[in-house]
C-alpha cells in the first residue's frame, strides 16, 4: 500500500500539485536505503534536494555605504557626459556629410530624370510624325482597293 501511496504521490509532484508534507514524505521515502527497483532513478533527484538544502553561503560582501555608493555615480556621470558629447559630435559631423552625400545624389537623380523626359518628349513627336504617315498609306491601300476591285 505505501509503494502505491509512493507511485501517487510522484505523480502529483510531477504534475507540481503536491503540498509541502506530501513532498516531504518523498523526501523521506528517497532518503531510505531500500528504494523499489522501477524508483530508483528519482532517488538522486531528491537526494539531491536534501544536500542543497544543507549548502550555505560563505562568501563575505564588503558593505558599501551610502557616500562611497555617491561618489561613484558622480564620476560615472562626468564620464558619461563626456562620452555623450563626443557621440554628438561625431554625430553632426559625420550627419553634415551624409546629409551633403544626400543632397547631391537628389539632384543628380533630378537631372537624370530631366534628362530622360527630354528624350522620350523627343521619341513621342517623332512617333506621332510617324503615326501621320502611316494614315497616309492606310489611304493610299483604300484607293488602290477601290481602282482592283471595280
Amino acid at each position: 500500500m505505501a509503494l502505491d501511496n509512493i507511485e501517487k504521490l510522484l505523480e502529483k509532484y510531477f504534475e507540481a500539485t503536491t503540498t509541502v508534507a506530501e513532498e516531504e514524505t518523498l523526501k523521506a521515502y528517497f532518503s531510505q536505503e531500500e528504494v523499489a527497483k522501477h524508483l530508483v532513478q528519482y532517488a538522486p533527484m531528491f537526494q539531491y534536494f536534501a544536500e542543497a538544502k544543507k549548502e550555505q553561503f560563505t562568501k563575505e560582501m564588503p558593505l558599501v555605504t551610502l557616500a562611497d555608493n555617491t561618489t561613484k555615480r558622480k564620476f560615472n556621470y562626468k564620464w558619461l557626459s563626456v562620452a555623450a558629447v563626443t557621440l554628438l559630435m561625431f554625430g553632426i559631423y559625420f550627419g553634415n556629410d551624409y546629409r551633403v552625400k544626400a543632397e547631391e545624389e537628389r539632384i543628380a537623380t533630378e537631372f537624370a530624370y530631366q534628362e530622360t523626359k527630354k528624350a522620350l518628349d523627343l521619341l513621342a513627336t517623332n512617333f506621332s510624325k510617324g503615326t501621320d504617315k502611316v494614315a497616309y498609306l492606310n489611304q493610299f491601300e483604300e484607293t488602290k482597293r477601290k481602282i482592283y476591285n471595280e
